[in-house]
């Protein structure tokens, strides 16, 4: 970044509830808190991976928003990041809100910065190439249009949102493309045509904008939220911040960055990407990232698989002491494709296939008066 440039942040969106990783997920404990993919928490291989987007390693530069029930597990995971980066919301209202409510606060330091919004929760493959497309978005951003990364699509997926937009099929570049429209998930025929035709891209839910220029778009498209987040800022000239938000953060409007803003800001553009993105939207994906043996197990050391192919078993129960020879031995004979989690409460066993159908399981665990294990 050269002397002439304003500086970037990062905003993590870090709320959520823990359905489809159920039962190592909770409402306590969501997905991006977990080693789903071993080693750190999803939220920290996050942060880890923008640092070079932040001057190297510069923390202050990050920041968290995230619910008030999961402020201090989510500081175990960043201990890096200081508190007054952390926006604690105390109520959830989907993603305008706590977005405009990031883009406020920086721009009382810089309404030129620039801030990068993330999932919390995404696998990233090649890092590299993110933060060519990253860099990409903010040079965008830096020349006044609010930008997103659409995912180049690999299969007719239904379980995103998709982006058109003018040549998203040209893969030579990372050069920004205009938005044409979002659309909501489609029907499995609609994806394959969106996929077949070249123009479409997946909605990874990235988006990256100048801090002013993104409290112009909300005072533009969502004056409820505008007159909330003044309301703050007044408050916040006067040392007064935290009582205004415990006060007005739970009327704001209700309503998701795409929808209340992106699907309504004139000049909007994407920068295409290909750098082996994941959602890790379920059990499935998780032993589609997992390393695997000769048969396609992903599984504990120690574990004992006879005739067995193609599952994924996980075990999440507590160590006393952390000592890693206290686990119980697993064993699979003649099984095949299933998903099999062993927490210290719980124990889930489901076809692979039908790892997105874990959320039902909680349904039924809170409508039995069981929510303390969810």
């Amino acid at each position: 970044m050269s002397s002439t440039e304003t500086p970037v942040h990062v905003l993590i969106l870090a709320g959520g509830a823990g359905t489809r990783f159920w039962p190592a997920s909770r409402a306590a404990r969501p997905k991006q808190l977990l080693p789903l993919l071993g080693g750190e928490p999803l939220i920290t291989a996050t942060a880890r991976r923008v640092l070079p987007l932040c001057g190297g390693a510069d923390w202050e530069r990050i920041w968290i928003a995230t619910g008030q029930h999961l402020l201090s597990p989510t500081r175990a995971a960043l201990p890096d990041v200081s508190e007054r980066r952390l926006l604690v919301e105390p109520a959830p209202r989907n993603t305008a809100p706590c977005i405009g409510w990031a883009a406020s606060t920086i721009a009382r330091e810089d309404p030129e910065a620039v801030v990068v919004v993330l999932p919390s929760d995404h696998h990233i493959a090649d890092v590299p190439r993110f933060l060519e497309v990253l860099e990409a978005a903010v040079a965008s951003a830096r020349g006044g249009a609010i930008t997103t990364i659409g995912i180049r699509p690999t299969h007719p997926e239904t379980g995103f949102g998709y982006i058109e937009a003018e040549g998203a099929g040209d893969t030579g570049s990372a050069a920004p493309r205009r938005v044409l429209r979002f659309v909501e998930k489609p029907s499995r025929e609609r994806a394959a045509e969106f996929v077949a035709s070249g123009r479409f891209l997946w909605n990874a839910g990235m988006f990256i904008f100048r801090a002013g220029d993104m409290r112009a778009a909300i005072r533009a498209h969502l004056p409820a939220l505008a007159e909330g987040l003044d309301e703050i800022d007044r408050a916040a000239a006067q040392g007064a911040e935290a009582e205004a938000v415990l006060r007005v953060f739970p009327r704001l409007p209700a309503v998701s960055v795409d929808h209340g803003v992106m699907e309504h800001v004139a000049g909007l553009a994407v920068v295409p990407g290909d750098f082996g993105w994941s959602d890790v939207g379920s059990w499935q994906s998780a032993w589609e990232l997992a390393e695997k043996d000769e048969r396609g197990n992903s599984a504990p050391a120690g574990s004992v698989l006879v005739d067995a192919r193609g599952n994924h078993v996980v075990d999440l129960r507590a160590r006393p002491g952390g000592a890693p020879d206290d686990r119980r031995v697993i064993a699979l004979v003649g099984v095949e494709d299933l998903v099999v989690v062993e927490t210290d409460d719980a124990l889930l066993i489901v076809p692979r296939d039908r790892a997105q159908d874990v959320k039902q399981v909680v349904d039924a665990l809170k409508a039995r008066g069981q929510g303390r294990h969810t």
